[in-house]
């Protein structure tokens, strides 16, 4: 039998305890229900409710509802509250508060998104910081963060590689000088990540997993040699090519 839990009431408080069940509901259709109907209904009196559940929601979709939610309260109260969350010794509070900074928008957030967030030992809660930080950061500040995201270059599985990588490429050419010292790199992961990258910036469409074999290529047999193998590669496929329409003329 499906949960049903009523959070439709006159009463202020009662509301307020209601929507804090519902918020909580074994069910996760009845937890997403209720985080719309904060957003759409936005109570000041919900803020540590809304931030408390978005460090426990294990449900994806909810946790995106709760943040929607809490940027339909006024920023005034709720900015700061979030910012007490990036300081969370748990990593899902972390981890949500930088997201929902991500949908507020507010470019002051910018100076919150520390050293230790861009470094933070959980994968997640750094790939949201680089998302964040990217998004927020001042014109002029674009190459000390590309200085510190390069440190990072190499770290964790293809997808938070992947996210390193976009998140670098977003900041433009900027970039090119801290991807020219990490290139050096005297680790071949830190080397082929760096050199993918390089690659994204100047031609998006390449894909990553393309692009991350290219540079392990590049890496391993070195920038001339490659070069070489690649116009041997090329050449022949031009020749096969020919031949093949030779034959099919004759």
């Amino acid at each position: 039998m499906q949960e049903v839990v009523s959070i439709n009431t006159t009463d202020g408080t009662s509301q307020s305890i209601r929507m804090a069940d519902a918020l909580g509901a074994r069910n996760s259709s009845v937890r997403l229900q209720a985080a719309l109907a904060a957003g759409s209904n936005p109570d000041p009196g919900l803020l540590e409710t809304l931030v408390e559940r978005c460090a426990v929601e294990p449900d994806f979709f909810v946790r995106d509802m709760l943040s929607w939610a809490l940027t339909r309260l006024s920023p005034e109260i709720t900015l700061p509250r979030i910012r007490q969350e990036l300081h969370s010794e748990r990593a899902a509070a972390r981890g949500q508060a930088l997201h929902t900074l991500s949908k507020i928008g507010e470019r002051s957030a910018w100076a919150w998104i520390t050293r230790d967030l861009l470094h933070d030992t959980d994968d997640e809660v750094a790939r949201t910081a680089w998302r964040v930080a990217v998004a927020l950061v001042p014109e002029n500040e674009k190459k000390d963060l590309a200085d510190e995201l390069v440190t990072q270059l190499g770290r964790g599985d293809r997808n938070v590689r992947l996210s390193l990588s976009r998140a670098l490429a977003d900041l433009g050419d900027v970039i090119e000088p801290a991807l020219a010292r990490a290139a050096a790199n005297p680790d071949p992961a830190v080397a082929a990540h760096t050199r993918a990258t390089e690659l994204l910036l100047r031609n998006p469409e390449i894909g990553f997993d393309g692009a991350i074999d290219e540079a392990k290529r590049v890496v391993a047999l070195g920038p001339e040699h490659a070069a070489a193998v690649a116009a041997t590669a090329v050449t022949t496929t031009r020749s096969t090519a020919a031949g093949t329409s030779e034959t099919a003329a004759c």
